[in-house]
């Protein structure tokens, strides 16, 4: 394995199963690190190494080669004490990229605190994502930051037949239409010209309350 190329993954649960079996499908090598056997063999040749280790002993993450990797995820989530002490002895090895699993605020805020900087919410983050999807009319929604986000969802009536340019949308409701899939012609960027019709879908942009509300007109 060029480990420079490749990302070690520690913890296969759910979470970090779900992670390294989709680096995986996009082309990425993947050493996969967990405690449990039972675990580890489920994915024995589903990656391209699994062995069961303890991750919070620097000597076996250094026989492992773990310090030659420049990517690491912390996928671990039912240990919290294990979670943080992986995180601090990969930023000891100095891996450049390290990403860390968080339960809660507080645990997110202690991996920030030892210089943890990607700290990810799996389940508050999806949990976020599910309630703007259930209040709205939306096919996806993806927050960007604390107030942008992007939204998938089908164009209202009211700028549906007229060229974009002439919508104002950007001004009415403060969103912007980037991009949109037409069927049988796929995803395609707008321009002031694009007029829509209305069995397209359409990526919308802008802030949090103001895409969720554009989203609801019909």
């Amino acid at each position: 394995m060029a480990e420079e190329d490749a990302i070690v993954v520690i913890g296969l649960g759910r979470f970090g199963s779900a992670l390294a079996l989709e680096l995986m499908a996009s082309g990425s090598e993947v050493l996969g690190i967990d405690g449990d056997e039972e675990i580890v063999q489920a994915h024995n040749g589903l990656l391209t190494h699994v062995v069961r280790a303890d991750s919070t002993k620097e000597e076996t993450l250094r026989q492992l080669s773990v310090p030659d990797f420049s990517s690491a995820v912390v996928a671990i989530g039912g240990d919290i004490q294990a979670n943080i002490l992986t995180a601090s002895l990969l930023l000891k090895l100095g891996i450049p990229n390290i990403w860390a699993k968080a339960v809660s605020d507080p645990h997110g805020e202690i991996l920030r605190q030892i210089g943890v900087k990607h700290v990810i919410y799996p389940e508050k983050d999806m949990g976020k994502r599910v309630a703007h999807l259930v209040r709205g009319v939306m096919q996806d929604y993806i927050e960007i930051d604390e107030n942008f986000a992007l939204v998938k969802t089908n164009p209202p009536q009211e700028i549906i037949g007229v060229p974009l340019g002439k919508s104002s949308v950007r001004t009415i409701h403060g969103v912007t239409v980037t991009a949109f899939n037409r069927p049988g012609e796929g995803w395609s960027y707008t321009t002031l010209d694009t007029t829509l019709q209305a069995d397209d879908v359409i990526l919308i942009a802008g802030d949090v309350r103001k895409v969720e509300s554009f989203s609801r007109l019909r």
